[in-house]
């Protein structure tokens, strides 16, 4: 049997069988597999009409390829309907319409909102939106350096008036794992609420929405080897049924008077306008593709080239590893300082040898203030990645210093 580490995953991304690259900035952005850029041209070349709209046959046909999208959606992250699934452009507009639909409508005066110090700026901004319209309470669970969090942290956090939880599955900075069901039993405690950003971990690991209990859920079709421009939000049907539309316009509607309209069932009531159906095709694609690998490959792919870049990483001296020191804590994530050297430097040098990383806050500004630094370097790792990939990478570090001018 073939060693899953051993095998070329690249060959079916023409960016990276075209390039010289080792492609390190995937928390970021994933490049895409030449199967979902053939379902995108297919949708356009075969199914091109407005879904929802047309009822001559290329409208129906495109209208059963966008739903066909929908489903395989829902039965990826185990959903209990279709109605459940609502595409949007990104996880942050979807993070955006719970906050204006569900957070404007639903919360008062007084509420709290717990959100964790190591969130995105997608899921702080629009809870300080909700807090600040309706005189509510935003609240921080901060946590460790290693990105664990203490009972007392809990304790600070949650109260009785605690009613939306907003928290990350996977932190973009530290590449921690949060415990997620322990999180929705102390919000349930409360009756609150709970939107998960998974954004980070659909591409790593298998989500399933109704194991892990929470009410709504995000991510974005780029960051798991899908199309750009494409998002979706999971709400729980019965939260959405009574959330209003948070854009209006056409096909979100059922009928329309002088006076007044009467919004469309779910899900197309919050799916305003032509709707992106060709990247929906090509999300379909991508969890196709995504399952053939599986889900088992993934991880052990990704844990192996992520202990590799860890334990080079710690033999050099003037290197700083944010969060924890253990590689299984790190979900492909790894954020670094390099000792008297800028992050914007560390990742100029790394480009010029071929490797791209990212560099700064990561839009987490808060943590990386809450651990005491101004911006910090990132390599994050895919499946598709090498061990040739890592071994570059570690070799191009080791430069650094001396490259700066240190000697070393």
């Amino acid at each position: 049997m073939e060693n899953p580490i051993e095998l070329n995953y690249k060959k079916y991304f023409p960016l990276l069988l075209e390039n010289d690259i080792a492609y390190l900035d995937n928390a970021a952005t994933s490049q895409r597999p030449d199967c979902v850029m053939q379902a995108e041209n297919e949708f356009y070349t075969k199914y091109n009409a407005n879904p929802l709209r047309g009822l001559y046959q290329l409208g129906i046909e495109a209208t059963a390829h966008y739903e066909e999208s929908r489903e395989c959606v829902q039965k990826f992250i185990h959903a209990a309907s279709s109605r459940e699934i609502i595409f949007t452009k990104n996880a942050s507009e979807s993070i955006n319409l719970v906050a204006y639909s569900y957070g404007l409508s639903h919360l008062h005066a007084g509420d709290e909102i717990v959100v964790s110090i190591m969130e995105h700026h997608s899921n702080l901004l629009p809870w300080q939106m909700v807090v600040k319209k309706i005189d509510a309470t935003l609240r921080f669970l901060e946590c460790e350096p290693d990105g664990t969090f203490s009972e007392e942290q809990f304790e600070a956090a949650f109260s009785s008036k605690t009613k939306l939880v907003a928290i990350t599955h996977i932190s973009n900075v530290l590449g921690r794992q949060n415990p997620i069901k322990e999180i929705v039993i102390r919000s349930k405690q409360s009756g609150a609420i709970v939107v998960l950003d998974a954004a980070q971990s659909i591409p790593h690991t298998p989500i399933d929405v109704q194991k892990l209990g929470v009410d709504f859920l995000v991510f974005s079709a780029h960051k798991m080897y899908g199309p750009m421009g494409l998002g979706v939000l999971y709400g729980r049907e019965a939260l959405l049924e009574e959330m209003p539309p948070f854009l209006s316009g056409g096909e979100m509607i059922q009928s329309v008077t002088r006076e007044g309209a009467v919004y469309a069932e779910l899900p197309h009531k919050f799916e305003a306008g032509t709707v992106n159906a060709a990247g929906a095709w090509g999300l379909q694609a991508a969890i196709s593709f995504m399952q053939k690998i599986g889900y088992r490959t993934i991880e052990k792919r990704e844990k192996i080239l992520t202990a590799r870049a860890m334990e080079g990483l710690q033999k050099l001296p003037f290197i700083q590893i944010q969060g924890s020191p253990n590689p299984e804590e790190h979900c492909g994530i790894i954020s670094f300082l390099v000792d008297g050297v800028h992050s914007h430097d560390v990742s100029s040098i790394l480009d010029a040898d071929g490797v791209a990383v990212r560099s700064g806050h990561h839009c987490a500004q808060p943590l990386l203030q809450h651990l005491g630094v101004s911006s910090t370097t990132r390599a994050s790792i895919a499946f598709y990645n090498t061990k040739a990939d890592i071994d570059r990478f570690l070799e191009s570090v080791k430069t650094i210093r001396r490259r700066m001018g240190y000697g070393e």
